[in-house]
């Protein structure tokens, strides 16, 4: 009978967790930084709100790349291959 263990290497386990929870993250800050974007070309914002709009956008982009260095992973390891469906992230 032939033994059907996984062999689970919990570093490996734990490193691609974060890249997960880093790629799902980085998808909302995308659809969110379009949202915005899409409202300030509408002109449904004031100055006041767009200028905070595009400090929000910056910082949340910074604190996504420092994440990222603090756990050795590159923002092309973000973007998932889908297959067929293209990958997850538009390529900027």
């Amino acid at each position: 009978m032939t033994s059907s263990r996984v062999d689970l290497d919990s570093e490996q386990m734990g490193r691609d967790l974060v890249t997960l929870v880093l790629t799902v993250v980085e998808l909302l800050r995308q659809l969110v930084e379009r949202q915005a974007l899409r409202r300030i070309d509408q002109g449904d914002l004031t100055d006041e709100q767009t200028e905070e709009i595009g400090t929000t956008l910056m910082l949340l982009d910074q604190r996504m790349t420092e994440l990222c260095e603090q756990h050795g992973v590159r923002p092309e390891d973000l973007n998932l291959d889908l297959g067929p469906l293209g990958s997850l992230l538009p390529r900027d």
